[in-house]
């Protein structure tokens, strides 16, 4: 379809090639926007390179797509996609930070440096394009492209809820709903909207999921099963004219289903008597706090339950 819902809009998406990436790509192009698909064919891991994959999808796409095929975390990288977008496009209005690599490892089984790359590529990386294309979507709220800012920035569950070993990949995406929020503030007055999409589809990353529970194995297979291209439709519905109120929310989509997911916030207020004993302290929490405790589940248990397709 292409109902001409982003005809003359320009985005940039990060791992663009494959997956959720490649859907999200799809979708926007089928609403007439024109993107500039950046992905280095990073294995998994981000230890391998293979650029001819984003050359073969661009071309699989046609003159709406314009191949990078840049590593995110190179230096000057951020900066060249924005000019980039703005000299063979002519503008740029949606910013789609997807990219990401996995080194999973229990706590007490891991190494700095895979934490620190997973955070470069995952957090860092998605900072700094920011950085670079903001102040370009701020000028277009005084310029006829006004009202088209977008930021989309592709999280995780595994972020809200917690996942076994995935304490590099948690922390990055924790960071990114952070980094959405400051952004949605950031750019209020300008009319530039920022959102996060938790996906559930098949993926790279739903392959290398490992189960540690029959509950984690259903929901593998299950996720195994989900196509992607919902995510990228809903993506070019945030993207969309339709969507200029919503901003600063986090959504999941899995299949046919869409959630909108609560955001911390105090759920219960005590005050103590001055200066408690321990057992003062024992005594409020178990009786005001204790039953607003967060179960100790895994993202992987919480969505168990078989998807509608």
């Amino acid at each position: 379809m292409n109902d001409g819902a982003l005809a003359g809009r320009v985005a940039i998406v990060t791992g663009a090639a494959r997956g959720v990436g490649a859907a999200i790509v799809r979708d926007l192009i089928s609403h007439g926007a024109r993107v500039v698909a950046a992905d280095n064919g990073a294995s998994i891991d981000g230890r391998t390179e293979d650029p001819a994959l984003i050359a073969a999808f661009a071309e699989a796409c046609g003159d709406a797509v314009l191949p990078l095929a840049q590593s995110i975390t190179a230096p000057g990288f951020a900066d060249a996609a924005v000019t980039l977008a703005r000299e063979r496009f002519g503008g740029l209005d949606i910013i789609v930070n997807n990219a990401a690599i996995l080194r999973d490892a229990f706590l007490f089984k891991g190494n700095r440096a895979d934490f620190e790359a997973v955070v470069a590529t995952d957090l860092t990386a998605a900072y700094d394009l920011l950085r670079a294309a903001t102040p370009v979507l701020r000028e277009n709220a005084k310029t006829t492209r006004a009202g088209w800012g977008r930021i989309i920035t592709i999280g995780s569950t595994a972020a809200l809820y917690g996942n076994y070993g995935q304490g590099a990949y948690a922390s990055a995406k924790a960071g990114l709903f952070g980094l959405m929020r400051i952004a949605a503030l950031d750019m209020a007055r300008s009319g530039v909207t920022s959102n996060m999409i938790a996906p559930f589809a098949a993926s790279r990353v739903t392959e290398t999921i490992v189960p540690a529970t029959p509950a984690q194995a259903v929901y593998k297979a299950d996720a195994l099963s989900i196509p992607p291209a919902p995510i990228g439709r809903f993506a070019s519905f945030l993207c969309s004219a339709r969507a200029q109120h919503i901003t600063g929310q986090v959504f999941g989509v899995r299949g046919r289903e869409t959630f909108v997911f609560s955001q911390p916030r105090p759920l219960a207020r005590a005050t103590t008597a001055p200066d408690p004993s321990l057992d003062d302290l024992a005594a409020l929490v178990e009786s005001e706090f204790a039953p607003h405790f967060t179960a100790l589940e895994t993202d992987l248990d919480a969505f168990s339950t078989t998807p509608v397709l």
